[in-house]
């Protein structure tokens, strides 16, 4: 099985702070992971090292097949989908939603090259496969936060994507609209030829049970990494958290956890 993403021994320093401390991971094809740590932990920056935003100050970083050194960014930012509330602060207000789903396939905020019309076709198939057909003729402005989201995720998949990040997408939802989202999520994650996916959250009610894998990340430093099923639990997770909790069984594989 090939890799999507490995790192050996990577760290990350600004001037005497230690942001990510001698990071040893690797995703593999077909494989979802789930990231979980609090506010501070590094979470985001560890992103932005994926997405090739900043470099490592020390170690190797490989991600879909090119060494950090050796390869070209932008090149990889195309086989990247990433999905963020920052992102929207980027996009353009009065853009039609297909239109900033079509931009996607270029990596760019807004679309400036020639596209063909079988491209916003294709714009127009993925908002009508992740339930977003009514979105389609609107300004993005008159989006509600849920259908704003939906519109990055299908803006991700225009790439056709072989890594698919989902840093926090939730942030912001209502029970409702996250649950939607979720449901969404779960249906890319189901279909026979979906990228990897990377989720990223505070919260473990938000990890579906097609994030067979985790990784827990305290203090810029992976404290532990597995399956859900031996991670997703009171003892691990105490530990991990450095403060009693409880966790509550949403369903059969979904949980939650509160402090005690």
């Amino acid at each position: 099985m090939g890799e999507i993403l490995s790192f050996k021994d990577v760290s990350l320093e600004r001037g005497d702070h230690i942001i990510l401390k001698h990071i040893d991971w690797t995703i593999h094809e077909k494989q979802n992971w789930a990231i979980l740590g609090l506010n501070g932990a590094g979470k985001t920056t560890l992103l932005k090292l994926i997405h090739g935003d900043i470099w490592p100050t020390s170690g190797q970083l490989k991600v879909l097949g090119g060494v950090f050194g050796h390869t070209s960014i932008p090149e990889l930012k195309r086989k990247i989908g990433w999905v963020s509330t920052a992102l929207q602060d980027w996009l353009h207000p009065g853009d039609l939603v297909e239109s900033i789903v079509l931009s996607g396939k270029f990596a760019s905020i807004g679309v400036y090259e020639h596209y063909t019309e079988a491209e916003m076709d294709q714009a127009k198939t993925i908002l009508n496969r992740l339930g977003g057909k009514r979105l389609i003729g609107k300004p993005y402005r008159v989006l509600s936060q849920g259908e704003r989201q939906l519109v990055l995720i299908a803006r991700a998949l225009m790439a056709k994507p072989e890594l698919l990040i989902l840093d926090e997408p939730c942030n912001g939802l209502d029970l409702f609209a996250r649950e939607q989202l979720l449901q969404r999520v779960a249906l890319i994650a189901a279909e026979p030829n979906s990228p990897a996916l990377l989720f990223v959250s505070h919260y473990t009610e938000e990890l579906l049970p097609c994030f067979k894998n985790l990784l827990l990340l305290r203090n810029g430093e992976i404290v532990e990494k597995g399956s859900r099923q031996e991670l997703l639990n009171e003892a691990t997770l105490s530990k991990f958290y450095r403060e009693p909790i409880q966790t509550l069984k949403l369903g059969k594989e979904r949980v939650a956890v509160y402090p005690t």
